[in-house]
């Protein structure tokens, strides 16, 4: 397969897994506006609440990026056990996961809402606890949707885990202003509406899944459902914590931005919503990177670095494109979000200062894929970690440049991670041999 065909590949996998992420950043964007009519009270209980959910999603990645990558090495191999172990795997972490997240949560639902409201929550407090309460049983369906999105990509479909996330979407667009002002529940509507969105797609998923010809030609697992299980989280686990690092870093950074000045907290956390359009085009590469190269890898075709390059083109041109949009429309991005004086000035700079980063980021992420999708995820988790704090102790060092010297030390810490992955990529020639299908580092 030749590099244009590699990059064919890579957006035709691409494009429907940004839509289906866009879709997920929508739904809290739709929840915010309609709950914003309730007051600063409901407002502060539904952001602390969408901050947990996406701390919760970093858990059910073991599951759902495990079986995507599982499974598209069975299926590139034309293992029908495979294909079922990989199933089997991503239902059994599930099974654990849920119970511990959902009831574990519904009963520690208040001092839950106390620890992430922080302080004198006030008002906010029942709010929250009072959207937990539905919320967090209701993560059933959250992670059973990534588990099911997980099984669809792993055999090549990003299509129909977009549709299902619009279609979910699209129902809480509609049940929001009826369940939050309509029927009088406040934020417990809001959390409903949320809830019922995502099990209608779910059922319309699982639907999907039973239909689906390579379901439904597979073979007895080889292995024991522990087994399976056991090989599912040794797979995800890396993506998780990659993940989780990523977001403990950003939380993190605020606390660094803080030290600026308000109006500098203020910008910067306008300026990182604005940054989605792009960061969710590198993700969407990064998963169409790890579905392709599991997929050759399981065909026994070793082509890494044909689909890193690939990767890194695609990527590295959305990242340009994005670096030249900030430089020419910042000071109205930040107007559209409502922001006005020194605000807008410091996120206007911020945003025209970041296009270097992630034009880096963006090569760093793309390139990731390639390295879960053949088993070297472990590696890049560390990669991720360790540029992580080496970003926080250059962003605590150059604070004092103001919003400049945080862009700078994003910059530098990204520059550094993607040494890193070049670094190994010259030192791994062959990093990857298939056998009995698990991946395993060749010396």
């Amino acid at each position: 397969m030749g590099s244009t065909a590699h990059r064919r590949a890579l957006v035709s996998l691409a494009y429907p897994v940004y839509c289906e992420l866009l879709a997920g950043v929508a739904a809290g964007i739709i929840n915010m506006v309609w709950v914003a009519r309730l007051g600063g009270d409901s407002v502060a209980a539904v952001a602390v609440a969408t901050n947990v959910e996406n701390v919760l999603l970093g858990v059910v990645l073991m599951a759902g990026s495990g079986t995507t990558v599982l499974l598209a090495r069975a299926g590139g191999a034309g293992d029908p056990g495979g294909v079922r172990a990989a199933v089997r795997g991503g239902w059994a972490l599930w099974a654990l996961l849920t119970p511990v997240v959902a009831v574990g949560g519904f009963l520690c639902r208040e001092p839950l809402a106390r620890l992430v409201l922080g302080g004198d929550a006030g008002a906010a407090l029942p709010l929250a606890t009072g959207y937990f309460s539905i919320a967090l049983p209701g993560i059933a369906v959250f992670f059973a949707t990534h588990v099911v999105d997980g099984i669809l990509k792993g055999t090549g479909d990003t299509r129909t885990p977009m549709r299902l996330a619009l279609l979910a979407n699209g129902l809480i667009l509609v049940l929001d202003p009826l369940l939050i002002l309509g029927c009088g529940l406040g934020v417990r509507g809001a959390a409903i509406a949320t809830v019922l969105g995502r099990t209608v797609a779910l059922g319309r998923g699982l639907v999907v899944l039973r239909r689906g010809a390579m379901l439904r030609t597979a073979g007895p697992s080889p292995r024991s459902l522990s087994a399976d299980l056991r090989r599912t989280v040794r797979t995800g686990l890396p993506m998780s914590a990659d993940f989780v690092v990523r977001m403990g870093g950003a939380l993190a950074l605020v606390g660094i931005v803080a030290r600026i000045g308000v109006a500098e907290v203020a910008a910067y956390g306008i300026a990182t919503k604005a940054m989605y359009g792009a960061t969710m085009a590198f993700y969407s590469v990064r998963q169409a990177a790890a579905i392709h190269t599991a997929r050759l890898l399981g065909a026994g075709r070793d082509e890494w670095r044909a689909v890193a390059r690939a990767a890194l083109r695609v990527s590295g041109a959305v990242g340009g494109v994005a670096l030249l949009v900030l430089l020419a429309v910042a000071p109205w991005i930040m107007a559209g979000f409502g922001a006005r004086g020194e605000v807008a000035a410091a996120g206007a700079l911020y945003l025209r200062c970041l296009g270097p980063y992630l034009v880096l980021l963006a090569c760093f992420i793309a390139v990731g894929g390639v390295f879960e999708g053949s088993g070297g995820s472990p590696l890049l988790a560390r990669i991720t970690g360790c540029g992580v704090v080496f970003q926080l102790a250059l962003a605590h060092g150059l604070s004092g440049l103001g919003l400049p010297g945080i862009c700078l030390a994003m910059a530098l810490a990204a520059a550094a991670q993607c040494a890193a992955l070049a670094w190994l990529c010259r030192r791994t020639p062959r990093p990857q041999q298939v056998v009995d299908g698990s991946v395993l580092r060749a010396g």
